[in-house]
C-alpha cells in the first residue's frame, strides 16, 4: 500500500513541479522584456517579477522538485529492483539534468533581479522549450520500460514536438516583429503630426 501512496505523491510532485518550472521562465521572459518598457511601467512591472519569480521558485517550484525526489526515493526503495533496468539509469540521468535546469533556473533568477542577466527573450523562449523535451522522454521511459519504441510513431511524436516547439518560437518572433513594426508606425505618425 506504501508504494501507491509513494506514487500518487510523486505524480503530485511532478504536476507541481513543471508547472513551476514551466511558468517561471516564463516570467522571465517577461521580465527582460521589461526593460524595453518607459519608466515608471518598467520599474513597476520588473519589482511584480520579481515578486512572482521568488514566490514561485520558493513556494511552488522547490516544493514540487522536493516531493518528487522524496517520493521517487520511497518508490525505490519499495521496488529496489528497478534499479537494475536500464530505463531507469536514463530516468534518473534524465531527471539529473532536470535538477540542475531548476537549480539553474535559480541562478537565472537571482541574475535578474541583481540586473545582471544577459539572456534575451528569444534565448529564454528555446531554454523555456528544455523541460517538456525531458518531460516528453522521461513519461516515455515510465510507460514503455525496456520496450522503449524506436519506430516511426516515435519519430512522428518527436517531429510534432519540435514541430510545437519551433511554431512557438516563430509565433515570438512575428509578435515581435508587428510590435516593432507598430512602434515605428506610431513614430511616422507622430513625426507628421510635428510637421
Amino acid at each position: 500500500m506504501a508504494y501507491y501512496w509513494f506514487k500518487a505523491f510523486h505524480i503530485i510532485g511532478v504536476v507541481v513541479w513543471f508547472a513551476g518550472l514551466f511558468y517561471l521562465v516564463r516570467l522571465f521572459i517577461y521580465h527582460v522584456e521589461a526593460e524595453a518598457e518607459p519608466e515608471p511601467a518598467q520599474s513597476i512591472l520588473k519589482n511584480q517579477y520579481e515578486l512572482m519569480e521568488r514566490r514561485l521558485y520558493n513556494i511552488i517550484t522547490t516544493p514540487g522538485m522536493v516531493v518528487t525526489v522524496v517520493m521517487a526515493v520511497g518508490l525505490l526503495v519499495q521496488m529496489p529492483e528497478y534499479l537494475k533496468d536500464g530505463w531507469m539509469h536514463i530516468k534518473l540521468g534524465l531527471v539529473g539534468l532536470l535538477l540542475a535546469y531548476h537549480f539553474y533556473c535559480g541562478r537565472l533568477m537571482r541574475q535578474l533581479h541583481r540586473g545582471e542577466c544577459q539572456w534575451s527573450g528569444q534565448k529564454l523562449r528555446a531554454l523555456n522549450e528544455a523541460p517538456t523535451l525531458l518531460l516528453v522522454v522521461i513519461v516515455m521511459l515510465v510507460i514503455f520500460k525496456n520496450s522503449f519504441p524506436t519506430g516511426a510513431t516515435t519519430w512522428l511524436m518527436a517531429g510534432l514536438v519540435v514541430f510545437m516547439a519551433a511554431t512557438i518560437q516563430l509565433y515570438a518572433r512575428k509578435r515581435r516583429l508587428d510590435k516593432e513594426k507598430a512602434l515605428a508606425a506610431q513614430a511616422t505618425q507622430e513625426l507628421q503630426e510635428v510637421s
